[in-house]
């Protein structure tokens, strides 16, 4: 589904119909005015346009990083998965994400703010043109498309909320009865999670299983029960959760099934396990902006097939959640940081030169579906080089992520031309292995703590199933994912599918907001800062508080809202 640019809906139209001058009673050319879409195309047409704010992008394609719907820069970049990477002075606001320490006066916050309510605009705009419609004396929609738009309308609404309100916590809510003038007036005292669910309660009762349209983009039943479930959680609302993630999994069927690695694979997208995600595509005339221009910056560097711009790389501490104890299980108790793998970082000269991959250390095989590392073969691309693909390694480390870069066999037709960082490579918002976590949470705060294994040991049984990458004519690891013969506690419990969802989700977006909600984010930050900045010192004796937790809400808001807003 294209994103529609052209529709502009003119918020002044009430003003230049209650002027004298013939020459504003024209109507600007090129521009459509409220009347013009107040037909049954104009509505379709306006929710295709809020369907379009998905991939964060209002026009162009640089400038989008904090917005994209990955949100690696806040969930991952901010939390202990990933490094911005690049040098310390590219992107300098982006260190302050890293460091806990964003400033009122960060762009990143402005932009992640100004598009997500653009977002909602589009969609209060839609619910406004579609009661006009329904409401008016010229050609109605039948009632089922009029409430499946309006479903589609307030389901796409809620997401854009959700992504505001775990940001800033503290947000003004706007609907479609508040005129835009008013807007500005509106402050940021209401609680937003109920009207997160009413939109959501409204989409799960008013879509069904099947697309709209029949169109894959579009949001479905399924799909509303999985966000709807993942908001319950958000507010530790477990019960009401689960019963919407059984209802998921039972719709979806049996994850071990369907291949992890398909999961970022351009050719396989909206496949079984998808439930929510965002469609990229490159233009017909080779441009990008309604591609994945959100995830643009985490191209390589230097001799890499795609050379800009070297940004997001995996920490040390990622890489390392990735070994395996002798039962093939995660080392639940971060012995992984002890003697830690570096690939060839701190080397120099001829071991540097000659550097072999150490083949025998027991991974995860999720690692190399997740992370690049030097000896190891990168999708088509070749054997990841190390440092030649790297733009600073001393900065950020020697890996690369691997989740939202295509095949080289892909670039024709996937990727911009002249600018292979951009691809149509879709997001994933929900998935079902996510939906399976997030159940098993549940489970164990209902005490089922058999049922709560069962789910991250499918999960695992899943990624038992990757095949290895192979250097040599072997596996470049001794790889092994066991399953957990029992959870012999709550927190134990907590502890193995906290760590499951750091491994299986790892630089999909999750991870800062999941140490948030779990009341973990001091504890576990500090912690990661302490190994990993014994390894890279810019990365040493960060101080995260509760402060931190949400970011701040943009000072130029704050001007503008004449003191309507308060500051988090």
């Amino acid at each position: 589904m294209k994103r529609i640019n052209s529709i502009i809906l003119l918020c002044i139209a009430a003003f230049f119909a209650a002027c004298n001058s013939d020459f504003l009673e024209k109507t600007p050319q090129g521009e459509l005015t409220i009347p013009q879409l107040e037909t049954v195309d104009g509505v379709e047409g306006a929710l295709v346009g809020a369907y379009g704010l998905l991939n964060g992008n209002v026009n162009g394609t640089w400038g989008n990083y904090s917005s994209a719907p990955s949100q690696w820069l806040f969930g991952e970049v901010g939390a202990d998965n990933a490094h911005k990477g690049s040098v310390n002075g590219d992107q300098p606001n982006m260190n302050q994400v890293e460091l806990y320490d964003v400033s009122v006066t960060n762009d990143n916050t402005e932009i992640m703010w100004n598009r997500y309510y653009e977002g909602i605009a589009r969609c209060n705009n839609t619910l406004r043109l579609l009661k006009a419609v329904q409401a008016g004396d010229g050609t109605k929609f039948s009632d089922a498309r009029a409430v499946e738009i309006e479903a589609e309308a307030r389901m796409l609404r809620a997401h854009y909320y959700f992504y505001l309100v775990r940001t800033f916590k503290n947000i003004p809510y706007v609907d479609e009865t508040i005129a835009t003038a008013d807007a500005i007036t509106i402050p940021n005292t209401e609680p937003v999670w109920p009207k997160i669910e009413d939109d959501l309660k409204f989409a799960v009762q008013s879509l069904t299983p099947a697309k709209p349209k029949n169109e894959v983009g579009r949001v479905d039943k399924i799909a509303a029960q999985a966000y709807l479930g993942k908001v319950y959680l958000y507010q530790k609302k477990y019960g009401e959760a689960l019963v919407l993630f059984k209802d998921v999994m039972t719709a979806k069927g049996n994850l071990v099934d369907m291949p992890f690695e398909n999961n970022f694979d351009v050719t396989k997208e909206n496949g079984p396990e998808s439930i929510f995600e965002v469609q990229h595509n490159i233009n017909p005339d080779g441009s990008g902006d309604n591609a994945n221009v959100g995830d643009m910056l985490g191209g390589f560097y230097g001799s890499a097939p795609v050379n800009c711009c070297g940004f997001y790389q995996p920490t040390f501490d990622l890489v390392n959640s990735f070994r395996v104890t002798a039962q093939g299980l995660p080392m639940l108790d971060n012995s992984y940081r002890t003697n830690p793998y570096k690939s060839d970082f701190g080397l120099t000269g001829n071991a540097k030169t000659n550097y072999q991959l150490d083949k025998t250390i027991a991974f995860d095989p999720r690692l190399d579906y997740t992370v690049g590392r030097r000896g190891v073969p990168y999708r088509d691309w070749g054997i990841m080089a190390g440092d030649a693909w790297i733009r600073d390694p001393a900065y950020a480390g020697p890996f690369v992520g691997v989740k939202h870069m295509v095949e080289e066999a892909q670039f024709s037709g996937q990727t911009v031309s002249g600018g292979r960082y951009i691809t149509g490579l879709n997001v994933h918002l929900i998935r079902l292995a996510d939906v399976y976590l997030m159940a098993a949470e549940c489970e164990v705060e209902a005490g089922t703590l058999g049922e709560a294994m069962r789910l991250v040991n499918a999960v695992r049984a899943r990624a038992a199933k990757l095949p290895g990458k192979v250097v040599d004519g072997g596996p470049a690891a001794a790889y092994n994912v066991g399953q957990y013969a029992a959870f012999p506690s709550p927190e134990y419990a907590r502890n193995a599918i906290h760590f499951e969802r750091r491994l299986e989700l790892a630089m999909e977006g999750h991870r800062f907001y999941d140490l948030v909600r779990w009341g973990v984010a001091k504890q576990v930050l500090e912690s990661y800062s302490a190994f990993e900045g014994s390894i890279l010192s810019a990365f040493k004796d960060l101080v995260f508080d509760a402060k931190d937790e949400y970011f701040p809400i943009p000072q130029q808001q704050i001007d503008r809202s004449q003191g309507a807003l308060t500051q988090n």
